[in-house]
C-alpha cells in the first residue's frame, strides 16, 4: 500500500484573497488536478490542511477513486515541515508521497519511480538542480515525521533539517529525465502563473478532443 499526502495547509500570500488549493484551474480546483495525477501511483490521499479549508477540499475531492482523509494542522501557519509531520503521521502506508497542491503537474510515472528508489531506504528525494524537491519526493512516513518533529522541537522549520540522519537516495536530474520531464516540478504562486498553466491546460484538452485544433 502506498499513501499520496498532499500539503495544502499554506496561506497563499502570493496569490491574493483566494485559497489557491481549490482554486479552480481550466475548470478543475487545482487540489483536485494534483490528486487525479497521483492516483495512479497511490492507494489512499491524506490531506493535510487548515481545519477552516477542509470543506471546501473535501468538496472538491468528491467522488474521488481512492479513499481521501484528513490531517488538519493542530497549530497553523508553522510552515511545510510541520504539514508534511502531520500528514505523513496520518498515513496509513510504510512509505508516502508527499507533494505540495500547487504542483498540477506532478508525473505519476515518476512518482512511481520514487516509491521503487524509497524501497528499502528512509526517503527517495529528487535533486533535479542545486535545491532538494522535498515537496515531491517518497518518505518512509513513521521514520520522516519524527524527524521532522525532531527539527521542530529544535526550532528549525528547513525541510532539509530532518533529512541529515536519515538514509536518503538523491534522485539526480538524468535520473527525473529519464522518467519525466522537469515540469513535474512546476509550482504554481501568483495569479499570474495559474493563469498561464490554465491556458496550457486548455488547450492540451482542446487537442485530445479535436486533433485539428493544434495544427
Amino acid at each position: 500500500m502506498r499513501s499520496g499526502v498532499i500539503v495544502a495547509g499554506g496561506r497563499s500570500t502570493r496569490f491574493g484573497d483566494a485559497d489557491k488549493a481549490v482554486a479552480e484551474l481550466a475548470g478543475t480546483p487545482m487540489v483536485r488536478r494534483v490528486a487525479d495525477r497521483i492516483a495512479p501511483a497511490v492507494d489512499e490521499v491524506v490531506v493535510n490542511c487548515r481545519g477552516d479549508q477542509r470543506a471546501a477540499i473535501e468538496a472538491a475531492l468528491d467522488g474521488y477513486e481512492h479513499a481521501v482523509s484528513f490531517a488538519l494542522d493542530p497549530e497553523p501557519d508553522l510552515g511545510p515541515m510541520a504539514g508534511m509531520a502531520t500528514g505523513l503521521d496520518a498515513a496509513d502506508a510504510e512509505y508516502g508521497l508527499v507533494v505540495a497542491c500547487d504542483m498540477p503537474f506532478v508525473d505519476p510515472g515518476f512518482v512511481e519511480h520514487l516509491f521503487e528508489c524509497a524501497d528499502g531506504h528512509d526517503a527517495a528525494i529528487p535533486r533535479p538542480d542545486e535545491w532538494y524537491q522535498t515537496t515531491q519526493a517518497v518518505y518512509r512516513a513513521d521514520t520522516m515525521a519524527d524527524a521532522c518533529e525532531r527539527a521542530l522541537d529544535a526550532g528549525d522549520r528547513r525541510i532539509v533539517a530532518a533529512l541529515d540522519d536519515l538514509d536518503v537516495v538523491v534522485v539526480d536530474e538524468a535520473a527525473v529525465e529519464s522518467h519525466a520531464t522537469l515540469e513535474t516540478f512546476e509550482n504554481l504562486n501568483t495569479v499570474e502563473e495559474f493563469e498561464a498553466a490554465a491556458e496550457r491546460l486548455s488547450t492540451e484538452q482542446q487537442c485530445r478532443t479535436d486533433s485539428d485544433y493544434c495544427e
